[in-house]
């Protein structure tokens, strides 16, 4: 496959990929351009998803179908996001020799439009070289650095295939294999307002009752398994008053549903400890509140190395000479979202680095590579 792989028409793909603005629910650009492109590439079925209504994005998750003619090849799929963080608009791409990086102040959209650009890549070689192929589907979601929201909605049951891969990781020559579930939280403790100045022992601070919890919470690492983090804190209106509220928002993420769960549930036990043995005085006998929300984010995933969808790409890897590094990786993906609908979906790593920076940027020999493997795997037999 390296062969048939066009080098700088890849790169002129990546390029105008990245240079059409597709922030988080602002999609609609970049989707009607993906439409276009696999219409030309002669998709067998082109779906939008109604998931907009659910996500707020100006467009629904697409699936590319493309039927194949070859039945002893398993179906398989590949996703990416089409949407990029902030900031993302007006990016543009400079390349210096075979390194990409933005021009300016923004990010460069590596994550995940080398992924989409490595797929088109593919499908454009497949059709114009008539190469046999299987059924194969292509599955670009909105709002996934916002939430993995696309994800969530996808109308799963439309796919075909029953297994696939996730182009989204730094790295390359990577093929992540597991990944921790993780809950997010969102905590409000109430005290008193009171002049700070005048009458302070007539009020509560809010932000020191959250002190006082925060230090008895363990974060960062919490085993082999398992992280919890307080991410974003604020309260308070003025120097001059006693804070009233303040609202910290955090998550745990865990390999192990159990270790979730105990985990979460400590932090909700430390902070309604911490309000319930809060010190009255005569003067002031109010008492803070605490209210405590805990939504599942994402589940986990594990795949076995035995299962079809990792026999599928260990064996594209080895007929291609790449040495596959198979890992347990620390964030969670659109992956974990079709692995909890039931379809085994592995990550590969397409080169990407730095991202989410505006120092952000991408090797066109990595991409090259990633686009050889998923090729080989789009191809490959299974049995």
């Amino acid at each position: 496959m390296m062969t048939l792989i066009q080098r700088e028409r890849l790169a002129e793909t990546f390029t105008q990929l990245c240079e059409i603005s597709s922030p988080s629910r602002r999609e609609k650009e970049i989707a009607d351009h993906l439409k276009q492109v696999f219409t030309d590439l002669g998709a067998n079925a082109i779906i939008e998803d109604n998931s907009a209504t659910a996500t707020g994005s100006e467009s629904g998750n697409l699936i590319f179908r493309f039927d194949g003619n070859r039945p002893d090849v398993e179906g398989v799929f590949f996703s990416c996001h089409m949407d990029t963080v902030q900031p993302g608009d007006g990016v543009e791409v400079d390349r210096k020799g075979d390194i990409f990086t933005s021009r300016g102040e923004t990010i460069l959209g590596g994550d995940d439009k080398s992924g989409i650009a490595a797929i088109i890549e593919m499908m454009t070689l497949l059709t114009e070289n008539n190469i046999d192929h299987g059924l194969i589907e292509i599955v670009i979601t909105t709002c996934e650095e916002i939430g993995l929201l696309g994800a969530k909605h996808l109308e799963h049951r439309l796919l075909k295939a029953k297994y696939g891969y996730a182009l989204d990781s730094s790295g390359i020559d990577k093929v992540i294999i597991g990944a921790p579930s993780a809950n997010k939280f969102k905590i409000i403790v109430t005290g008193a307002a009171a002049h700070a100045g005048l009458n302070p022992e007539q009020g509560i601070s809010a932000i020191q009752v959250a002190a006082e919890a925060i230090t008895k919470v363990q974060l960062g690492r919490l085993d082999e398994e398992s992280t919890a983090n307080f991410g974003i804190i604020g309260g308070g209106v003025a120097t001059n008053i006693v804070p009233e509220q303040v609202t910290i928002e955090g998550e745990v993420r865990s390999h192990s549903s159990e270790k979730l769960a105990h985990y979460t549930a400590e932090i909700k036990r430390v902070f309604e400890a911490t309000v319930a043995d809060w010190q009255t005085s005569p003067e002031n006998t109010l008492r803070p509140k605490v209210q405590i929300e805990a939504l599942s984010e994402y589940p986990a995933m594990l795949l076995s190395m035995d299962s079809p969808v990792i026999r599928r790409v260990r064996s594209a890897g080895e007929s291609i000479g790449k040495n596959i590094n198979f890992v347990v990786a620390g964030g969670g993906s659109d992956a974990n979202i079709f692995n909890g609908f039931g379809l085994p979906t592995a990550i590969i790593a397409t080169g990407m680095d730095k991202v989410h920076t505006t120092d952000e940027q991408l090797d066109l020999n990595d991409l090259v590579s990633v686009t050889e493997l998923i090729s080989t795997v789009a191809v490959q037999l299974t049995h």
